[in-house]
């Protein structure tokens, strides 16, 4: 029995140094994978976080464009043209803002240009680019306030043939691309034959829209119907001393708070942002200089997806995949953030994000009460038939984008 015995201990202890031999050699291999193969794991969470990055920039790509290049007429009498752009931006820019084409959302880009002024160069067709096509749009206000008049020559063809050649139109078909020449000389005059400018526009497939600043029939006998019939683009008589008047609402005070509160959710990032943040500011405070129901109207292109400021504004770079918090350094981004970790780097930016879309869901919801409250107000008001800038860009737009299967909500 004493020998059974020890020859069976002897047999669980020879086992059971197998096992933790065979335990022990497990244990290796899957250390072993587990270390080789966890660069593979990295590489794959770094590639799907990339994956979304890249998502969100081809969601932007993907977006139809409206391309609108405004070229107006700063000669002396143009004034009244000039104050109509500036008090109408925002609210064409509402009227596109809901448009859509196979459900998707356009972004919006915007040119402006000036003719027939004296002060700039004869050796440029008295012609200048005021801001190139951006879909910055507190730019576009910029360079809309910006305008002056002084007599001069004014050259359709020059004009427009430059902003065909000198701007980064889209190629794709399913895109809008126009011209909007506003003036009140004939629009043959100038040493680039419209006809000439035209046929470079149509190479590109941009609509040429003319809006005469004076009579119907003047504009007509002058040439403005002819250039517009021959570009595919619509023509427009408008009064352009007609003052436009922006109804006062009981909305407009909240409206106003709730924008300043709005401004505040922006991060500047990058050598330009913190001036990009006071041209916000600025732009504010030039609309609500001439009415606080423009400013009511601005705040709700602010709300909108046409809107954007990636170059300037964390929050949306981030949103847009444009680009990588980690990836900044310290002097690009404001001072608030420097001092933090990266952690508390994305934390801040959410928490502004968050902030951001409830003050949005704010101003939507006032602004909608005073769409009603307008629409009561006009609708009580004699009726009039002037046109502006406003009516002669919607509707040429529309015209315009129903051909290549956009869909626009009805105009204000």
């Amino acid at each position: 029995m004493t020998t059974n015995l020890k020859t069976n201990i002897n047999t669980n202890l020879n086992s059971n140094k197998i096992n933790l031999k065979l335990f022990v050699v497990g244990l290796f291999l899957i250390t072993g994978l587990v270390v080789g193969f966890y660069p593979f794991i990295q590489g794959a969470n770094a590639k799907t976080t990339h994956t979304i990055e890249q998502n969100s920039q081809l969601t932007t790509m993907m977006r139809p464009k409206i391309q609108l290049a405004i070229l107006l007429d700063t000669s002396s009498s143009m004034s009244g043209l000039i104050d109509q752009a500036r008090n109408q931006l925002w609210q064409v820019v509402n009227e596109f803002s809901e448009s859509t084409r196979n459900g998707v959302k356009p972004l919006l880009e915007v040119a402006v240009y000036e003719y027939g002024n004296s002060g700039l160069s004869s050796g440029n067709g008295y012609t200048r680019q005021v801001t190139d096509l951006t879909s910055e749009l507190d730019q576009v206000s910029e360079a809309l306030f910006s305008l002056t008049t002084n007599g001069g020559d004014e050259y359709c063809g020059y004009a427009i043939s430059t902003a065909v050649a000198n701007l980064q139109w889209s190629d794709s078909d399913s895109d809008i691309r126009a011209i909007f020449i506003a003036g009140n000389e004939p629009f043959t005059q100038g040493p680039v034959s419209f006809n000439q400018a035209i046929a470079s526009a149509q190479g590109k497939d941009i609509a040429v829209n003319t809006i005469h600043a004076g009579s119907y029939e003047a504009g007509v006998q002058s040439g403005w119907e002819q250039g517009a019939l021959l570009a595919g683009g619509s023509y427009m008589s408008i009064d352009h001393n007609h003052q436009v008047a922006h109804v006062v609402a009981p909305q407009d005070r909240k409206i106003a708070e709730l924008n300043a509160k709005l401004n505040d959710t922006y991060i500047p990032y990058g050598k330009d942002g913190a001036e990009k943040a006071q041209r916000q500011i600025m732009q504010d405070t030039k609309s609500n200089g001439i009415s606080l129901g423009l400013l009511a109207k601005r705040a709700k292109s602010k709300i909108s997806s046409m809107y954007r400021n990636t170059s300037w504004d964390l929050v949306d770079a981030l949103e847009e995949g444009e680009v990588d918090l980690d990836e900044l350094d310290e002097d690009q981004l404001p001072a608030e953030m420097r001092s933090m970790d990266e952690p508390s780097r994305e934390k801040y930016v959410a928490k502004k994000a968050r902030e951001r879309e409830e003050i949005k869901s704010e101003i939507l919801d006032q602004s909608k009460e005073r769409e009603d409250y307008v629409a009561a107000a006009k609708a009580a008001a004699p009726a009039t038939t002037v046109a502006t800038v406003n009516d002669a860009l919607g509707a040429a737009i529309r015209k315009q984008g129903e051909k290549k299967d956009y869909v626009f909500e009805a105009a204000e």
